[in-house]
């Protein structure tokens, strides 16, 4: 007999799906034996997405695609780095040492540039899943993210995000092979969060909100950085004041020495070196 809500084949007679829990109503084998529906064995439209039942209302859910999870982890990527280029510009300007048209970034200000952008990647995800279940790149992809277990949202989104920092070896390819070879689609930080991320359309108007909200925000972020840059408010450190990079122009090329090591652009068609 066929399941209503995941499409898979259960028990005759069962009165909740062995694999989703969804509710089976009474009579569900007599209409598959009269032909009024199709069963599952022969059924060819069935989605091919596994299917997730929503707690309290057993409403059967697809899980998101990982094409999907990823366009909307990329749409959010965009933003941050964005937001970091900000954040960056304001670190170096402040913590780094400006001598002309030569910058120099001290192990101060990279410290406080990594750490800013780690916090801010940490707590966008964070706060706005444990809020809202969704990002802005998720509502414009149309998914979210539901708890499979009783835990707090704020614990249960801590711990999604931070195994990140596993999920995210290889330019996340352990959490794509972990959540491709789940039966739900699930990385690690879903697992041990007890999490799961399902297709969730949203209205328009909340899709359309959330594009001119990315936007904004992003293109605030481009407009502030030229105007951060002009500003010299370096606030120099008594510790870590040792020059890691430095960027700058020699006549008409401009160069980055990196430890030392100094690379050179030629404009034209001189060499690069």
């Amino acid at each position: 007999m066929e399941c209503p809500h995941c499409h898979r084949q259960t028990s005759r007679h069962a009165e909740n799906c062995r694999l989703c829990g969804g509710h089976i109503p009474e009579a569900q084998y007599l209409l598959e034996e009269s032909g009024a529906v199709e069963p599952a064995a022969t059924a060819t439209s069935k989605p091919s997405h596994l299917v997730w039942r929503l707690e309290g209302d057993g409403t059967g859910c697809r899980t998101a695609t990982l094409g999907d999870r990823l366009i909307a982890f990329a749409l959010d990527c965009v933003l941050l780095f964005g937001l970091f280029t900000a954040l960056d510009a304001w670190a170096f300007m402040r913590w780094g040492i400006v001598d002309g048209a030569v910058l120099k970034l001290t192990v101060t200000a990279l410290l406080v540039a990594e750490s800013l952008n780690a916090t801010l990647f940490f707590l966008y995800f964070w706060l706005l899943e444990a809020g809202f279940g969704s990002t802005l790149g998720k509502v414009m992809v149309g998914i979210r993210v539901v708890q499979t277990t009783d835990r707090r949202p704020l614990a249960a989104f801590a711990i999604r995000n931070l195994f990140r920092i596993v999920d995210g070896f290889g330019f996340y390819l352990v959490g794509v092979v972990v959540a491709g070879c789940s039966r739900i689609r699930r990385r690690l930080g879903d697992i041990c969060a007890g999490t799961v991320v399902i297709e969730s359309p949203f209205a328009s108007g909340v899709k359309i909100a959330a594009v001119m909200l990315w936007t904004a925000v992003l293109a605030g972020a481009v407009w502030s950085v030229p105007r951060t840059c002009k500003t010299n408010a370096a606030k120099h450190s008594r510790y870590l004041n040792q020059v890691i990079v430095e960027v700058g122009r020699s006549g008409r090329s401009p160069y980055f020495r990196v430890l030392g090591t100094q690379v050179q652009v030629e404009l034209g068609s001189g060499p690069i070196r």
